[in-house]
């Protein structure tokens, strides 16, 4: 056995010891409301970003086959070679009308398409400002636009605009300000204060990138995201999000604001020009969900009643999420080792949800953190509740 074996599994070990090992669980159908979790039967899914519930809508399922059959399993190319198919055109006019830009570029995960953000449209001489609790791909992605361009970057406190004021008064010489934010904290479930941050960006001659990942689909009337929920469509310079989520949950994601972003994302971004295109049945499949969504606004509108009615039911069981109005649900319990064991014990009886700890959250703000899907019923939510009320009788969820 070689050195880095020994020492990998020595971490692995340690990992299993302190309870915070993380194991995989296989599951046997289609992503649900409820699915076949093997070697568990049914279990009822709180931890799918599947939030209208599209993943198996027949529909979208039937747009993926027809694609498979009319353009085949893959592109076999990247984009500006010959990767670029017509269904690309057609979800990427799509996307843009939908989030309100004039022009979007699909990747073909949305970390590609953070991560080639950044280094693509930052300079020598630019200021690039972000949240504190940013997605992973946006810290990476401004990271690699600093080590390539030699653009200055900051970290403001998380929501505090206040810091971020003073960081954007620190950079008035930058050539130019670049404010990141995640627009649905993916942990908290907060939603960034966009009405505030697009002030201080006017205020301070500032671009304003939102990824919109976890809020496309989810917040404003009709799904349309962040923006939409502040009434604020078309005032956001550059949007970012996901087609691995709300939108169908396949895979993907996109850039969109201005048809130069856009254009020049096509000439410059690296995992654009060094990876393959997003496959034609996972983009077939994410258009017919943009259409599903436009055409059915009730399906957003259930979402947000049972985020409403779940959150209500868990505070009168006693437990206490983050306050918040999306449907990640988080409750803290502390450590690693008791949010692993306590998700153990409600798969046990029958409800998926995850345990997060360090380092995916900050030390001792372990928790269980719950997503709402428009799939779900009503006897889904309060079997939900009574497995969480039922372990903390055992006396491992006192939080």
């Amino acid at each position: 056995m070689s050195q880095l074996t020994t020492d990998l599994q020595a971490d692995l070990d340690a990992l299993k010891a302190a309870g915070t090992y993380k194991r995989l669980n296989y599951l046997e159908s289609p992503q649900g409301a409820r699915v076949r979790m093997e070697g568990k039967g049914e279990v009822i899914v709180l931890s799918s970003n599947n939030y209208l519930g599209l993943s198996n809508e027949p529909e979208i399922v039937q747009a993926g086959v027809d694609a498979l059959a009319q353009f085949g399993a893959g592109t076999a190319s990247v984009r500006f070679i010959c990767g670029t198919f017509t269904i690309h055109r057609e979800l990427e006019a799509a996307l843009a009308r939908f989030v309100g830009t004039p022009s979007s570029l699909s990747f073909v995960a949305a970390w590609n398409a953070n991560e080639a953000l950044t280094p693509t449209i930052a300079r020598e001489g630019d200021f690039v400002v972000s949240d504190a609790l940013n997605h992973a791909s946006i810290i990476d992605s401004i990271r690699l636009a600093k080590a390539i361009t030699k653009c200055t970057t900051a970290v403001y406190k998380h929501a505090d605009m206040d810091d971020l004021r003073d960081k954007l008064r620190s950079a008035k010489d930058a050539k130019r300000r670049i404010i990141w934010t995640d627009g649905v904290f993916s942990m908290e479930g907060a939603i960034a204060k966009l009405p505030e941050i697009v002030q201080l960006a006017r205020e301070h001659d500032a671009i304003v990138v939102v990824d919109d990942s976890h809020a496309t689909g989810v917040l404003g009337k009709t799904g349309r995201g962040t923006a939409e929920h502040f009434g604020m469509l078309g005032e956001v310079d550059i949007i970012t999000s996901t087609l691995g989520k709300a939108l169908g949950g396949a895979a993907g994601g996109f850039v969109a604001g201005p048809e130069a972003l856009c254009d020049m994302m096509t000439q410059r971004s690296r995992p654009q020009l060094f990876s393959n295109a997003l496959p034609p049945t996972v983009a077939a499949s994410a258009l017919a969900a943009v259409h599903f969504t436009e055409a059915h606004p009730e399906r957003v509108a259930r979402l947000q009643d049972n985020t409403r009615y779940f959150r209500t039911a868990i505070q009168d069981a006693g437990f206490h999420p983050l306050a918040g109005d999306t449907p990640i649900v988080p409750i803290i319990v502390g450590e690693t080792a008791v949010a692993i064991r306590m998700s153990d014990m409600l798969l046990d009886r029958g409800v998926f949800v995850t345990g997060f700890g360090f380092p995916v959250v900050p030390q001792g703000t372990a928790r269980l953190r719950c997503q709402i899907s428009a799939a779900h019923t009503r006897d889904d939510l309060d079997a939900v509740v009574a497995a969480f009320v039922e372990v903390r009788e055992t006396g491992e969820g006192r939080r």
